[in-house]
């Protein structure tokens, strides 16, 4: 943008300079309206006087040179005009130039002895040589002069060209009197300066913001300028924050001398970046070296002999391969901080010169050696420079040598391999984001990797989690994170990975390989070769010092998780369409996995788990795996095994498989070997609305039941929960339903015969509901026989004995225990059940298997039932308040000798079709109804007594049935008494309701 800026002020000024030249000629050929020149009786250019009136007054920025202007549109009245001035010539006499001026540059300008050039901040040279004297286009600082470049990060001093072609001129030279092997009063190879001495202390002036751009004109057919270049310059000399830029020869070079420098960036400069010869022994510090044009030479290049000079943090990086570094002859350096990234060759020695001249990182160079380290040297540090807004993305690749903390405003890009070496720790803070560039480097060689003594350190949080994705956002695009740990593994010590010769393994089994904490995982499972593939995280030989909580492993083409051996534990995974296996160990893994969720969405995956070489017993403690494409869930090689508790799998058309004759026992599932032909369809053990961090859905408003409960559970009535399928409380378990708590039956989940709640015996239901928000169970499709209802088998006796099974599920049911406590009922509505089992049966609203006295029941209403509303098989049970409207089978119903009491019990049928109000069959244990009123504006019958059974009634009121009293199969009248005397058939019992039905207002409004 400011070359552009600057390419404008250069048309401005030859615009003025033909209005003054024009100016000066008015007596050739005769003015004219159409010279283009302000002449005879014109006020104007080419107007007014004899010529046409001007089209407007004159104004400022009118492009005319009028009125009071001394120029076009400057002078008089206006802005004063630009003034140019053309520094060619030798500067005699201290000089301080004026930024408000555009200096150009036709020849050299040359700082005497003696003498100092001072050039403020925003000042810009622009050499403007004619073709053929880029040559002579330079500036230099004779020995013994100086100069001060007082730019700043706002207002850097900018030395540039106006063809804005490298090559276009010969840039900045200084000469100073430092030492140089080439001795005293040596002759530099253009303009025969003289340069060299014995004083290492020299100054020649500071440099400070300087950008140089478009130098390295040809001195010769062997040689050219550079863009600054720095004869015998000495210690005293500073030079800090400099920009070369699209040079045809190098950058910067040292000829001897002991000047330092600091924070360079260079750009494409065609021959070396940096290169230095005859014994320089300065430091550069902070230096930035970009090639993105072919055809370069080197990124530093060094000669002569060796005075080892200091680099100290330099970073190249090419996207056109080339050569980093190249020493000749005995040249040498100590660098620290190499960054060197995309070169073909990393350490070219020429001329026989020894390696141990190289000292990298303290050690001498290996030519064998990347040096891939992650940049040391920030590019956003030379926006200054650049005119780039950079910052916003910063690449990643190569090793991490030292301690590194990345920026969680900085959008990073991996590029290739980032290798967290032994030592060095890794720290990504909360908010991070790295995506893998598919492009870049390739998806196999594109992964983060701490190798086996290294540390990462990932701090995210649930609010700002950590996320490591690809660009491309197609499963297989990088190869995720891998940690190499020091733990033991049955591969031994130091084992080599399938992948990039990562070392791992050893007999720490406490072993820190750092923490992560919310991390996401996307994209990962790059191919490594026809056999194998990445995971999401990777785990080799992890010990149990490191720490994982928290990570999220989504849509990966293999694994999200695998552990090779290792004593590592980890929890709160959330593992969501990895396409191979959603957990996998081998190698003897046996740390713990605590709450894990499993998801497939997505068909043709492997397993949710699969396990795989000898068994060292890990632990899965709560494992929830969910598919709604079918498949395998845990699968067993080997000698392989875990201990598992917790498990809840659903929608897998295998849940067990066991490869390679390994023994069940191996296996331990809540306590007992693994059973192949158990479904594990327990309720879920971890709460999916808990990685919300990393799915980023509004989880928690809506939760499947469905599967055993197998551990107490209490529900949360903010959730609207769906019945997906049979939810079986088991033996020894308690389900808790607090108040206002809703349950709605899924009708196309798993079909309605297998969607019911039940509570087997020995297990025990809480239902807390009030008159102000009473507990509901009902269905989607809101149709009678849309369910199965509640179902409650307790261990009281019935005339079917002990351990009787239901006409539905094998539920088991009955014992000896009439005072059996299976929970208590409050305030509860049930609707719309009734599925068909078969041909001959259906579910009730309530059904209540052989339930003892010690359960309590109260306040329930049964509303637009199939079949029964409530139906007693044996047991002692008693009931109060109930509630039964439109219930097409029976209202209320007992068979099997149940002998408790229901009190307050209100029956209305307003739809035809029904069998009964009441309807007694079996064996007569007496039951009491106390308080029953029944109404009918549909006739039909009220009360039927089937073979023997019959009750004691006191408080009867019927109301609207065609037929009050049926007696089938010959029972006799007797076993039925009203209010203590003998049923009446004939009698119509219609006395005022004795039961008030506005005290289901709770259920009815």
């Amino acid at each position: 943008m400011k070359t552009k800026i600057l390419k404008f002020s250069m048309i401005f000024v030859a615009t003025f300079a033909l209005v003054l030249t024009s100016c000066s000629s008015d007596d050739d050929g005769g003015p004219t309206c159409n010279d283009q020149i302000m002449n005879g009786t014109e006020t104007g250019v080419d107007c007014g006087g004899s010529c046409t009136a001007c089209t407007a007054e004159p104004t400022c920025d009118d492009q005319i040179m009028n009125g009071d202007e001394t120029g076009v549109d400057c002078g008089g009245s206006c802005n004063a005009c630009v003034e140019s001035v053309d520094l060619t010539g030798d500067i005699t006499e201290d000089t301080t130039l004026d930024p408000a001026i555009e200096y150009t540059l036709s020849g050299a300008a040359s700082v005497q002895s003696g003498v100092t050039l001072t050039i403020p901040a925003g000042t810009t040279i622009t050499a403007d040589a004619a073709s053929g004297d880029e040559t002579s286009t330079y500036i230099v600082v004779q020995k013994g002069g100086m100069i001060d470049i007082q730019g700043t990060e706002s207002a850097p001093v900018v030395m540039t060209s106006n063809n804005e072609t490298p090559g276009d001129w010969g840039g900045l030279v200084i000469l100073g009197d430092a030492t140089t092997t080439k001795g005293t009063d040596a002759t530099a190879e253009v303009g025969e300066f003289l340069y060299g001495g014995a004083n290492d202390t020299d100054n020649s002036g500071s440099i400070s913001y300087l950008i140089i751009n478009y130098a390295g004109a040809q001195i010769n057919p062997e040689s050219q300028y550079n863009g600054l270049t720095l004869y015998a310059v000495g210690s005293g000399t500073t030079i800090d924050n400099v920009a070369l830029l699209n040079g045809t020869d190098d950058g910067v070079e040292f000829f001897g001398g002991t000047v330092s420098a600091s924070n360079f960036y260079l750009e494409n400069n065609q021959d070396d970046a940096i290169d230095w010869t005859e014994g320089w022994n300065g430091t550069l510090t902070n230096a930035y070296v970009l090639h993105t044009a072919a055809g370069f030479s080197t990124a530093v290049e060094a000669d002569g002999d060796n005075g080892n000079p200091s680099l100290v943090n330099l970073t190249a990086l090419s996207t056109q391969g080339g050569t980093a570094l190249q020493f000749k002859k005995e040249s040498g350096a100590t660098i620290t901080g190499l960054s060197l990234s995309g070169y073909e060759t990393i350490l070219d020695f020429r001329d026989g010169g020894a390696v141990s001249n190289v000292q990298i990182e303290g050690v001498d160079a290996d030519v064998d050696e990347l040096y891939a380290n992650i940049a040391t040297v920030d590019p956003n540090s030379f926006a200054w420079a650049t005119g780039e807004t950079v910052g916003v993305s910063t690449i990643l690749t190569g090793n991490v040598s030292a301690d590194l903390t990345l920026d969680a405003s900085v959008a990073y890009e991996l590029q290739g391999t980032l290798s967290v070496q032994s030592g060095a720790t890794l720290t990504i803070p909360a908010g991070t984001t790295i995506t893998a560039d598919v492009q870049a480097a390739g998806a196999t060689s594109t992964y983060i990797v701490v190798q086996k003594g290294g540390m990462i350190d990932i701090q995210g949080s649930a609010a700002a989690p950590v996320v490591m994705t690809s660009n491309g956002e197609t499963p297989g695009d990088w190869g995720g994170l891998v940690i190499a740990g020091n733990a033991t593994t049955t591969k031994g010590t130091d084992a080599t990975a399938e992948v990039g010769n990562i070392i791992y393994g050893g007999s720490d089994d406490t072993d820190n390989s750092g923490s992560i904490s919310y991390l996401i995982i996307n994209y990962a499972g790059a191919q490594i070769n026809s056999e194998s593939q990445y995971n999401g995280l990777t785990l080799y030989a992890v010990g149990s010092g490191t720490t994982i909580d928290n990570v999220a492993m989504l849509n990966g083409a293999d694994d999200g998780v695998e552990f090779f051996g290792g004593t590592v534990s980890a929890s709160n995974f959330y593992l969501e369409n990895n396409q191979d296996d959603a957990i996998d160990w081998t190698e003897g893994w046996n740390g713990t996995l605590t709450n894990a969720y499993v998801l497939h969405t997505v068909a043709g995956f492997s397993t949710a788990v699969e396990a795989d070489g000898d068994n060292n017993m890990p632990t899965l403690a709560n494992l929830t795996v969910l598919s709604t494409e079918g498949g395998t869930a845990l699968q067993f090689k080997k000698e392989s095994g875990a201990t598992i508790t917790g498990l809840s799998v659903s929608g897998y058309e295998t849940v067990l498989d066991f490869r390679d004759g390994g023994a069940v026992s191996n296996v331990q599932i809540d306590g007992a070997d693994a059973d192949v032909d158990a479904l594990y369809a327990n309720i879920a053990t971890v709460d999916f609305n808990s990685f919300a961090w990393a799915t980023g859905e509004t989880v928690g408003t809506s939760a499947i039941l469905t599967g055993n409960v197998s551990a107490d559970l209490t529900l949360d009535p903010s959730v609207a929960y769906e019945l997906q399928g049979t939810l079986s409380v088991q033996s020894g378990v308690t389900l808790t339903i607090p108040a206002g708590t809703t349950i709605t039956a899924d009708v196309q989940a798993a079909g309605a015969t297998s969607t019911y709640i039940v509570v087997q015996k020995g297990g025990m239901i809480d239902i807390q509901g009030t008159d102000a928000a009473p507990v509901i169970m009902t269905s989607n499709g809101e149709n009678p026989g849309d369910w199965g209802g509640l179902v409650i088998a307790g261990n009281a006796t019935t005339t079917k004995g002990t351990d009787a099974t239901a006409e539905v599920g094998n539920i088991i049911y009955g014992g000896s225990d009439d005072t059996d406590n299976s929970g208590s009922i409050d305030y509860l509505i049930i609707n719309y059940a009734g599925a068909q089992i078969n041909s001959e049966s259906q579910y009730n609203g309530l059904t209540l298997y052989a339930v003892g006295s010690g359960t309590t029941i109260s306040n329930v209403a049964l509303l637009n039932g199939a079949d029964d509303g409530v139906e007693f098989f044996g047991g002692t049970v008693s009931a109060s308040n109930f509630y039964m409207e439109n219930n097409q089978d029976d209202a209320i119903d007992w068979t099997e000798g149940w002998n408790g009491t229901l009190t307050n019990a209100y029956v209305l049928h307003t739809e035809a079709g029904f069998s009964t109000a009441v309807e007694a069959d079996g064996d007569n244990n007496m039951p009491t109804l106390a308080n029953l009123t029944c109404v009918s504006t549909q006739g039909g019958t009220a009360l039927q007594f089937k073979k023997e059974s019959g009750a004691a009634i006191t408080g009867l009121s019927l109301d609207g049935y065609t037929t009050n009293v049926d007696f089938r199969d010959g029972g006799a009248t007797t076993n039925v008494t009203v209010d203590g005397v003998t049923i009446d058939t004939g009698a119509a019992y219609d006395a005022a309701a004795t039961v008030d039905v506005a005290m289901f207002g709770w259920a009815t409004n």
